[in-house]
């Protein structure tokens, strides 16, 4: 069973059909008109709009020709060049598109059966974490005859533009549809998490490691049923659509088609020099102005394979538009990547997408208001929402993206299209389980860029441990709703933080409600015992208080390590003492290394300390080798910390 559909203006399409095929007449949407208004906001479309169904624009109709993806698109007199390349990038995966649009088959003309056929037509998207179903009737905006937005180059095939009248139905009218990018519509499309790659930034080029590290996460992504496109920039408006050297066009996006690792046979790794093949194949929407450098289609790489190479390689072209590039020219020529992952998680398995939705909101009451401004606002920042997230083991990439509702609806009232958003993620401690009130020993973990995007993303590989992450608009005491999806390969567990401190209840009034909250961050251990010269000693840290413990990642082969280990505790009175112990992992049976016992008062000094490491027993045992340094942070007041 599929995610739960919701329905556009509660349009029901079969039941609208049936109503037209019984009274003789065809469908014409009364929530979206063939009027001005569906057109533009506040101005008139330069010439006479005549809105016409398809059979009144060419003979024999089609809703697809052939297969989707066979056929070069156009953007129009007034179409918009990244709906063209997101057409083109949908119509690689056969999943998605047949997502976007459902049953096509039931949906196409046909002329043995013109007296089923209603002028109705619908379309599926993923409209701000819902699947949304949009029904539209076939009345397309021409002038003169011809289709003022996209068509195909197959003039009898309509799918691209009536796609584009149900986004534009969706988003208000067609106007709306300026200003978003390849990456907004792609994911409206299809539901997929886009993350932008600055491909010099990367340093690709430079980078051998990191460049086959690329080429593994694009393989991964493709294989998988995302999708990539690419583009070239341009540093001002006369330079857009200029052909490069090697013929590829700035500021044009590119579609990828196919990503291929291939292993050459004894013969090819004579003629090539190499024993492996490192191939992308992509697209240019508008078919024309391939690109004409190594492995072009009139180039000598070509000409050392024969016939069979190529079939037994798969290097072949499926499409006019279509080339190959090695990976080594990709990674020179295009300068920003658009990756966007399919992120539909399955029934079984590891769940790889966290997603929730939000909302800023104003409240007289300061400890409810949850519109608090960027990290700017120091005074109110952390009263915006937190959401933590845990990550279980080191070294996993993280890809977090918040989208704000899109206000393209109200645009008529006079309000902005997009707020400036964005958000800060802090590492946190282990054990936290409240909403943070102050940053004393929190590790700024990343920022995202803060722009009135609809969609905002930072992409980061984490340590092991919990983070928490902070939406934000730019201003504080505004009022929106906002998308949150975390992705990664391992689960993370995403979870609002609601509450400011411990709930009062029947058990903990029993036991006596905390009056202390402490905060330890311990930041290393050194000089630790080494019974033997060669001896291997993998310390980790085991930090108490009461019953609650925290344990820390273990080091490997050190008697100086490094933790940075954060853990807060809520006690009942400071006579619950706060213990730090130093434990060597080992084999069979871990080695007890020593530790250290805290009151941790609320009047204690908070700066960074160092102790000795003792024996059990308390303060006053027998101090044993090495110290660990750490900083401890107490306050009677629970919403301090």
């Amino acid at each position: 069973m599929g995610p739960p559909l919701k329905l556009f203006k509660n349009q029901k399409y079969q039941e609208l059909k049936q109503e037209c095929i019984r009274d003789g007449r065809l469908f014409c949407d009364p929530t979206f008109l063939p009027e001005n208004d569906s057109l533009f906001y506040n101005r008139l479309l330069p010439g006479k709009v005549v809105w016409k169904r398809p059979q009144d624009i060419c003979d024999d109709p089609r809703l697809i020709v052939g297969h989707i993806s066979n056929h070069q698109l156009t953007q129009g007199r007034l179409g918009h060049k990244p709906m063209v390349s997101a057409f083109s990038c949908l119509a690689v995966q056969e999943s998605h598109w047949t997502k976007t649009i459902p049953n096509h088959k039931e949906q196409e003309w046909d002329p043995r059966k013109l007296d089923k056929y209603a002028g109705i037509f619908r379309f599926r998207f993923w409209h701000f974490g819902e699947w949304t179903e949009v029904v539209i009737d076939d009345l397309l905006p021409t002038i003169n005859g011809d289709l003022v937005f996209s068509f195909s180059t197959s003039m009898n095939e309509f799918w691209n533009a009536l796609l584009e009248k149900a986004y534009a139905k969706l988003l208000g009218c067609y106007e709306a549809l300026d200003g978003l990018t390849t990456t907004d519509i792609i994911v409206d499309f299809t539901g997929t998490l886009a993350e932008t790659v600055d491909m010099q930034k990367g340093r690709y080029t430079e980078l051998v490691e990191e460049k086959y590290k690329l080429f593994g996460e694009l393989y991964k992504t493709f294989t998988k049923g995302g999708l990539i496109c690419c583009s070239i920039e341009f540093p001002n408006q006369e330079e857009q659509e200029v052909e490069t050297d090697w013929g590829l066009l700035k500021g044009h996006t590119y579609t990828m088609t196919d990503i291929r690792k291939i292993r050459l046979g004894e013969r090819l790794v004579e003629v090539f020099s190499t024993e492996k093949l490192y191939m992308i194949r992509l697209r240019n929407p508008l078919g024309r102005q391939e690109w004409s450098g190594p492995w072009s289609e009139i180039s000598e790489e070509w000409q050392q394979l024969t016939a069979a190479d190529r079939k037994n390689l798969g290097l072949v072209m499926s499409d006019d538009g279509e080339f190959w590039m090695s990976l080594e020219d990709f990674c020179r020529n295009f300068h920003e990547l658009n990756v966007c992952r399919n992120v539909n998680n399955p029934i079984f398995g590891r769940k790889e997408l966290e997603s929730v939705v939000g909302c800023w909101t104003v409240d007289d009451d300061p400890l409810m208001n949850r519109s608090g401004g960027c990290y700017n606002n120091r005074d109110t920042f952390l009263q915006n929402p937190q959401y933590i997230f845990t990550v279980p083991e080191d070294g996993h990439k993280v890809i977090m993206s918040l989208q704000q509702k899109d206000l393209r609806t109200y645009r008529r009232m006079g309000r902005p299209d997009n707020y400036i958003i964005g958000f800060e993620l802090f590492k946190v401690e282990m054990n936290r389980k409240f909403r943070l009130h102050h940053l004393y020993i929190q590790e700024r973990a990343g920022t995202s860029t803060y722009i009135d995007t609809r969609t905002v993303f930072l992409s980061k590989y984490l340590k092991k441990g919990n983070y928490v992450l902070v939406p934000t608009m730019f201003q504080h005491g505004r009022t929106s709703e906002f998308l949150l999806r975390i992705f990664s390969e391992v689960p993370v567990q995403l979870r609002e933080l609601t509450l400011d401190m411990p709930k009062m209840s029947c058990w903990n009034l029993a036991r006596g409600y905390p009056k202390v909250v402490t905060q330890i961050t311990v930041h290393s251990a050194e000089g630790l015992e080494k019974k033997y010269a060669n001896e291997t000693v993998n310390p980790y840290l085991v930090i108490k208080c009461g019953k609650e413990e925290v344990r820390s990642p273990v080091q490997k082969n050190t008697v100086h390590a490094i933790f940075d280990t954060q853990a807060i505790f809520y006690r009942r009175t400071t006579d619950i003492p706060i213990i730090v112990q130093v434990w060597n992992r080992r084999k069979f049976c871990d080695q007890f290394l020593g530790q250290v016992t805290l009151d941790a008062d609320p009047s204690d000094c908070r700066d960074l300390k160092s102790l000795y490491l003792r024996k059990k027993g308390g303060p006053t045992a027998k101090v044993k080798q090495g110290h660990i340094s750490f900083k401890v942070i107490s306050s009677d007041d629970l919403t301090e910390l």
